[in-house]
């Protein structure tokens, strides 16, 4: 933790939740090297479990301007059987963003690699949401080796990307990337996400901002959009050589439900589980049940 800035370190404070403040406790932080920059990229995640299991590790990769906090609740549901990991995404969470060096996810999905090969070294069951299962799929298209097995939660990777970053010219990306740090605007988003509105609590709201105060945030936000983002890998599914799990809340009004049936109909091997009474999060409202469908796929 001492590796948090200051800012960081004072909005942990203002947690209510013990299994919240239990989580950020457990942030640790290694080293990563790629081809993409001579620097070394301090990366932060989370790992428990027994590590002398003879089950396969578990990775979770988080969504769009978020971090491994939003797997705080689901977390603890594995630790017992597999040694569990979350990473902060290269440009995301609370892993150090560097200057002049896009974020894109060409360099997402190297910096993953190298962050797998230095941490973790053996296959693994990758699990991404949103933004991560993106991330994801595109992990497991390109080294199939590491990846065991695919578990997508309310993925993104159906739609194409956008080009509005090419009109993110000063002053506007600046303008856009302060209308998303607004607490107001932060907190319609997760009433979204939600499928029950009672989960938006001030702990939950500070969980999902404590990235916020990283240095280099807003740049890093710009740089990725202006990257185009993760576009459709629809006409690449085809090719998943993973069993894979597609887990969708069935009440999720991010990215509604019609891409869960895409995904069924285009991944070779795959099992579709709908979560009831679930938004965009399940792995966040509906914690046990997700992790005990995890399990059983597993």
């Amino acid at each position: 933790m001492s590796n948090l800035p200051p800012e960081v370190t004072t909005m942990r404070s203002q947690l209510t939740e013990a299994t919240s403040i239990a989580f950020v406790d457990k942030i640790q932080f290694c080293l990563v090297s790629t081809s993409f920059t001579s620097e070394v990229i301090l990366t932060s995640y989370v790992c428990d479990g027994n590590t002398q299991n003879s089950q396969t590790p578990i990775l979770f990769l988080h969504g769009f301007d978020s971090s491994l906090l939003e797997f705080r609740r689901i977390f603890p549901q594995f630790i017992s059987s597999h040694q569990t990991w979350a990473v902060d995404l290269f440009g995301f969470g609370l892993t150090e963003r560097l200057i002049d060096v896009q974020i894109s996810p060409e360099a997402i999905k190297e910096h993953l690699y190298y962050f797998w090969k230095t941490a973790i070294a053996k296959p693994i069951v990758l699990v991404g949401a949103s933004m991560g299962g993106a991330a994801a799929i595109d992990f497991a298209l390109t080294y199939p080796d590491v990846v065991q097995k695919l578990i997508l939660i309310g993925s993104a990777g159906m739609r194409k990307g956008t080009a509005a970053g090419k009109f993110l010219v000063p002053p506007l990306d600046r303008i856009a990337t302060d209308f998303l740090r607004s607490p107001k605007v932060r907190r319609e988003v997760s009433l979204k996400a939600y499928a029950d509105p009672k989960f938006v609590t001030l702990d939950a709201e500070i969980c999902a901002s404590l990235h916020l105060a990283m240095p280099r945030w807003s740049e890093s936000l710009i740089s990725f959009t202006k990257s185009g983002g993760y576009g459709s890998f629809a006409k690449q599914l085809k090719h998943l050589q993973q069993e894979t799990l597609i887990l969708w809340g069935n009440r999720d009004r991010i990215l509604g439900t019609k891409d869960a049936f895409k995904f069924q109909s285009i991944i070779p091997n795959n099992k579709l589980v709908w979560i009831e009474n679930s938004g965009h999060v399940p792995h966040l409202e509906c914690p046990q049940i997700t992790a005990q469908e995890i399990l059983k796929f597993i």
